[in-house]
């Protein structure tokens, strides 16, 4: 008799078949026998978890002869043919290579019809997800609102691939990964059934490998099975799979924690001998550090986790370890890892990363990280107190100019340091003294009353206006002026330009009840006006060139006559 898969085999014809899956079983189940099954069900999950399965299920169910079933009974002639796929009504579309708008609008048109051989049509759509764009618009509307005789079940692994508007259609059901215990139990069955002889911890291993998937737990049970002749041991699996036994990375771990370098580069040679990949084993050391460091903070982690056969066996192997240990390990390992998939020589990787794991495990890495974060906090403080000295002298600069004695020991270099401030004078305006006589007064006072309502009849005039003025702030009010001091110079000098300026002014207008002019300086100055006032006024310094003494003339002008002419040179003060 002709050999069918054991994934085949063994697929679920009805819900109490079904592995892991109890929360949607019995969601399905109780709407069935309330007659409350939607005409839209979504399916999503990890591979190899039941989503197809259901679904054929789910369609044998409403249209069983006996029913609609909470259970199909699998052998009236519906239950049969929808089994073995030969019900028109009942159609399974692989939405991978039928993705296109023609085939949606086809099948938008078969819906129209009654089906002729069962109760329901059915159309199950896997991998929904590949689908394109016009495809899922052509399906939307059919989805939403489809004739009474019409379900749809779509399948996929990746649902934030969906339209929102498809999931909104839709009932929702996602499928889990499949549990250890439940995957093991399930696969010792099939075992005793197909005649199989399994170790437990094999089952274990091959239920671990499968990732939650029963499809991919299946199959690798098949493939064992064939090759042993029905006879299925730990080590087989080891050997077949590529694996490597948890006792083999306690050994790995116990050398590093010894800090032998020696004997974990024979360990690593020995794994590349049995054919086992670099990448791999750094994946599959990171899970046996992290499950140490489990096993060490968790009280009873051994069930938070599919690796641990052997829990005392970890238990002894974490004690060794203390947590600031595994902390560095994982994370120095999680950092190889991510080095290793671009590396021409992974093998050459997982050395050294193992060998930097012996230099943490003994202390010198750990020291060393701490001798460089001294150093480079020194490094730092060292650096903080430079910048703070310079941002000292040059608030000195801005403020007060050269500090006596400064101008006498350099030459040309200390004479220019006032430039600055001759630029920032150039900002303040005239009569400043009765501006900060008239800061406290009435007229000033009503100004900054009203000063968040002229704020925003600005912004209702120009929002671009308000952005750059808002960085002002009302501070003397004198005459027909209203003085605004600004933090940034950039904010400052966009407001006095004249279109931007006269935007300010007419709103001043409006809400003051008379014409007011804008004057602008920068509040660093205005702190210092107030500052100084009371106080002798400081010698105003000017930047002078330095002229010719010989014939009267600027040198620079001599120069332009000789070089275009007296015609062409037009000199002016």
């Amino acid at each position: 008799m002709e050999h069918i898969a054991l994934y085949r085999a063994w697929r679920p014809q009805s819900f109490g078949d079904m592995v892991g899956q109890q929360h949607i079983i019995q969601t399905l189940q109780n709407a069935i026998r309330e007659q409350r099954v939607s005409h839209a069900y979504l399916f999503s999950g990890p591979r190899g978890t039941g989503k197809t399965s259901a679904a054929k299920i789910l369609a044998k169910a409403v249209n069983c002869e006996n029913g609609p079933a909470e259970e199909p009974c699998n052998e009236c002639e519906a239950c049969r043919r929808i089994t073995s796929g030969a019900v028109m009504d009942v159609q399974e579309i692989d939405a991978a290579s039928n993705r296109g708008v023609e085939e949606i609008r086809d099948l938008r048109e078969k819906v129209k019809y009654a089906p002729t051989e069962v109760r329901r049509k059915v159309y199950i759509i896997d991998e929904v997800h590949m689908l394109t764009t016009e495809a899922f618009n052509a399906l939307l509307k059919t989805l939403e609102e489809p004739p009474e005789h019409v379900m749809f079940i779509l399948a996929t692994t990746e649902p934030h691939k969906l339209p929102a508007t498809i999931i909104s259609r839709c009932q929702r059901f996602d499928f889990r990964r499949v549990s250890l215990e439940e995957q093991s139990n399930r696969l010792a069955r099939i075992c005793s059934e197909e005649g199989i002889t399994a170790d437990p911890e094999a089952l274990q291993y091959i239920a671990r490998l499968s990732d939650g998937g029963m499809r991919d737990a299946l199959s690798i049970l098949d493939q064992i099975a064939s090759f042993t002749g029905g006879k299925v041991s730990y080590q087989q699996v080891m050997d077949m799979t590529g694996g490597i036994a948890s006792e083999q990375f306690g050994r790995l771990a116990a050398a590093v924690k010894q800090g032998d370098a020696g004997l974990v580069l024979q360990i690593v040679e020995q794994f590349m001998q049995e054919g086992k990949s670099a990448d791999k084993c750094m994946e599959n050391l990171l899970y046996y550090f992290r499950d140490l460091l489990m096993i060490k903070m968790v009280p009873q982690a051994d069930k938070l986790t599919d690796r641990v056969l052997n829990p005392a066996e970890f238990k002894e192997m974490a004690d060794a370890f203390s947590r600031e240990e595994l902390f560095s390990m994982i994370d120095s390992l999680n950092r190889y890892q991510s080095e290793m998939k671009y590396a021409s020589q992974p093998q050459t990787l997982f050395e050294v990363a193992l060998l930097k794991l012996c230099g943490i495990s003994d202390g010198h890495g750990s020291s060393g990280a701490r001798g460089g974060s001294a150093q480079d906090t020194g490094e730092i403080e060292r650096l903080k107190g430079q910048v703070a000295s310079l941002e000292k002298k040059l608030d000195q600069i801005l403020k007060k100019g050269v500090p006596a004695g400064e101008g006498r020991e350099s030459s040309k270099p200390a004479a220019r340091t006032p430039a600055p401030r001759v630029s920032s004078a150039a900002k303040i305006p005239q009569h400043m003294d009765q501006y900060v006589s008239s800061r406290t007064g009435e007229p000033f006072t009503a100004v900054q009353r009203q000063w968040s309502q002229i704020l925003q009849s600005v912004k209702e005039e120009k929002v671009t206006v308000h952005a750059w003025f808002m960085d002002g702030e009302p501070v003397s009010v004198w005459e027909d002026n209203i003085l605004v001091a600004f933090k940034n110079n950039i904010h400052r000098e966009t407001t006095e330009k004249p279109a931007n300026k006269q935007v300010i002014e007419g709103v001043f207008e409006s809400r003051l009840g008379k014409p007011y002019r804008l004057v602008t300086m920068m509040l660093r100055d205005w702190n210092d006006a107030i500052e100084g006032a009371g106080k002798p006024p400081a010698e105003e310094l000017k930047l002078e060139h330095e002229e010719a003494e010989s014939g009267g003339e600027k040198p620079w002008i001599d120069e332009a006559i000789q070089l275009f002419g007296e015609d062409l040179v037009v000199i002016k003060d």
